[in-house]
């Protein structure tokens, strides 16, 4: 059957020029889970080839989770998806430089996405407000932000000028790092995007100089690739490597297992044209992958586990819902947000204790998230529906 289904999937990519090698473009695995990012330049440059190729590219990558820059219209990114079968999508509202997600809904269920810092406020730094992506992957939850920061500059920090396309850069990953402390503390999270800079620059003028220094909470999983052979990076043009993955220290153990890995993908290498005909028809960037071997340890492919799940009841409800949690012997924590991922109340959980009751007589109506952390790890999110 595997046999089979890389012979269909070679048969298909050479109709639209593809060479015989693309079967190697196959980053994914059953036993990993892979996040992408891929800034596809003005999405779908030549209509329909694109949309072609970037289907068929999507396919033989077969990752888990794939954020997208600089995406179209709603129309032409469904027709992405309606070539591409088990895969489920979602694209921001805007212009031509939408950022979106392509996820495995075999191996992905999504609790919400959501946009950040989306305030006029912060479009000095986010040009594009940041995608957040909470999902969960066998029984664990992870938050994916992408992002798509301002292009260009002098290479010089001018922290005086708002303007100046650095410091737009840099408040921009500020911003980020502050999110991450304040909302997700402790989860697994991965920063991913074309970033528009480099890993590389002099500490006095690097925008990614908060997040670098701060080793014990935060790791550039492609800093190897950027301090590497020019070959290898994410924007050939230049050439210089301006798409990043960085994770939190969450996901270090899983990054430093053996069978994971992070990769610039040469998806041109793969077309019969090369990178003309890649530069040409889909984009001037290439794909960057973190594949990660999840250790044993975190609870993945625990019958019982999967079994005992969080609870509320009722749901909906108008004044107050219960959340019940399975038996635990360490910690355990509930926390409640909005869709904008504000927290409304958090609370620890004392031992033994199973349920807690939220009462919501001055919280507006609305959809609410309940994430449940036990053990040192989240159990679910659960989505709470609070009506009057």
């Amino acid at each position: 059957m595997q046999n089979l289904k890389q012979f269909l999937i070679i048969m298909m990519l050479s109709t639209i020029g593809f060479s015989s090698e693309s079967q190697n473009l196959n980053f994914g695995t059953d036993s990993t889970l892979e996040v992408m990012t891929w800034n596809i330049e003005q999405f779908p440059k030549e209509g329909q080839t694109t949309i072609e190729y970037v289907s068929n590219i999507i396919t033989a990558l077969n990752a888990d989770v794939i954020a997208l820059q600089e995406m179209s219209n709603q129309s032409e990114f469904n027709q992405v998806l309606s070539n591409l079968a088990g895969y489920s999508g979602f694209i921001a509202s805007g212009g031509y430089t939408n950022l979106a997600y392509i996820y495995n809904s075999a191996t992905i269920e999504i609790n919400q996405i959501y946009e950040i810092y989306t305030s006029s406020t912060y479009s000095g730094p986010f040009p594009r407000p940041p995608l957040v992506f909470d999902f969960n992957y066998k029984n664990l939850n992870f938050i994916i932000i992408n992002n798509h920061l301002k292009c260009c500059g002098n290479g010089i920090i001018d922290i005086d000028d708002p303007g100046d396309e650095e410091t737009r850069r840099y408040r921009a990953n500020l911003l980020l790092r502050q999110y991450i402390n304040e909302y997700f503390p402790d989860k697994m999270v991965f920063i991913v995007g074309d970033m528009n800079d480099e890993l590389t620059d002099d500490a006095e003028n690097n925008v990614f100089q908060i997040i670098l220094n701060d080793t014990q909470n935060y790791l550039f999983a492609d800093l190897e690739i950027a301090n590497g052979n020019s070959t290898n990076w994410s924007y050939p043009s230049w050439p210089s490597h301006l798409d990043h993955i960085a994770i939190t220290n969450e996901l270090f153990p899983a990054f430093e297992n053996e069978g994971s890995e992070i990769q610039v993908v040469k998806a041109e290498g793969f077309i019969a044209g090369g990178w003309w005909e890649y530069e040409n028809n889909i984009s001037d960037h290439r794909p960057v992958g973190i594949k990660l071997l999840l250790p044993s340890d975190l609870g993945i492919g625990d019958p019982a586990a999967s079994k005992e799940i969080p609870r509320c009841y009722p749901n909906p409800f108008s004044d107050a819902t219960t959340i019940s949690i399975p038996s635990f012997s360490g910690l355990a924590k509930i926390t409640i947000y909005n869709t904008q991922g504000q927290i409304i109340t958090s609370e620890m959980l004392k031992a033994n204790q199973s349920t807690l009751t939220w009462k919501t007589e001055t919280v507006p109506e609305g959809i609410y998230f309940a994430r449940v952390v036990s053990e040192g790890y989240e159990t679910a999110a659960l989505k709470l529906v609070l009506v009057r």
